[in-house]
């Protein structure tokens, strides 16, 4: 299978902080990639410079073949984003939204139409289409948020903790759905803190720490890494690697301000 994202020592350099640190692999073409680490250990850091919302401080990595610092333009037809904040206008309705979104991505109405028309009733949210997105729930609007960024049909679909503050049922929801896009072929990268949804989902998966990939390798192999603890769930994987410290992070490190990027509300780093 064909490797669709190459990384290659990229870095991440915040002033004197580094948040990525010489971080290599590689993702296949159409396998879910789990991108995991505790906080502030440089997943959505990663994430970002992957999606052109963050230069590299080094190093180099390649998107469906295409170079991700000379040629951007042509990396952000194949992706799309499901970011840790949601990316809706409250004051639109869905339909507005979705069309406010397609048409900035160079799509016609009746194409926009007719995908907005697919996804929404697949995730159950057809009837509530004309009701401005400030009166959902925060599962009525990920879901909305999702359709958002599967417009263009993206090759690579970057999912930013999907499921964040979900209640089980939008939750069990969302992952299914995940691995209905993934079995049309898309190639999806998730990055999250459920162990289960991990263990899932992923065909692979990578921990990060500290900025630095600590292991990469399938769930199932990875348990066999945790000795100590017969029959071991994904997060005694997780934890046996990682560690038991809390990670507390006071503030973000990170200056930004608001731009607009490929048609979404984005943050550029100062």
């Amino acid at each position: 299978m064909e490797d669709i994202i190459e990384v290659e020592n990229l870095t991440k350099k915040f002033g004197h902080f580094t948040a990525v640190d010489n971080v290599s692999f590689k993702v296949k073409k159409g396998e879910i990639f789990g991108f995991l680490g505790p906080n502030g250990a440089g997943k959505s850091t990663t994430i970002r410079m992957l999606t052109t919302l963050l230069r590299p401080t080094s190093g180099r990595a390649r998107i469906a073949g295409y170079d991700l610092e000379a040629q951007q333009d042509q990396v952000r037809r194949y992706i799309g984003l499901v970011a840790e904040k949601i990316i809706l206008y409250d004051r639109l309705t869905a339909d507005e939204n979705l069309q406010f979104f397609g048409r900035l991505n160079n799509l016609k109405p009746a194409v926009i139409k007719e995908r907005s028309d697919r996804w929404l009733r697949r995730l159950g949210m057809e009837e509530w289409r004309n009701h401005q997105v400030g009166t959902y729930s925060t599962g009525m609007k990920q879901r909305i948020n999702v359709v958002r960024a599967l417009l263009t049909e993206p090759d690579i679909l970057f999912l930013d903790e999907p499921t964040l503050g979900l209640d089980p049922q939008t939750s069990r929801l969302i992952r299914d759905f995940i691995a209905e896009v993934n079995e049309t072929g898309a190639t999806v990268i998730l990055t999250t803190h459920d162990m289960h949804e991990a263990e899932t989902l992923s065909d692979r998966v990578a921990i990060i720490d500290c900025g630095k990939i600590i292991t990469l390798d399938t769930t199932e192999n990875l348990k066999k890494m945790v000795k100590n603890i017969s029959n071991p769930t994904f997060e005694d994987v997780f934890l046996t690697l990682t560690g038991n410290t809390v990670r507390d992070i006071a503030s973000s490190r990170i200056t930004s301000t608001s731009r607009m990027w490929h048609g979404r509300p984005t943050n550029r780093v100062r």
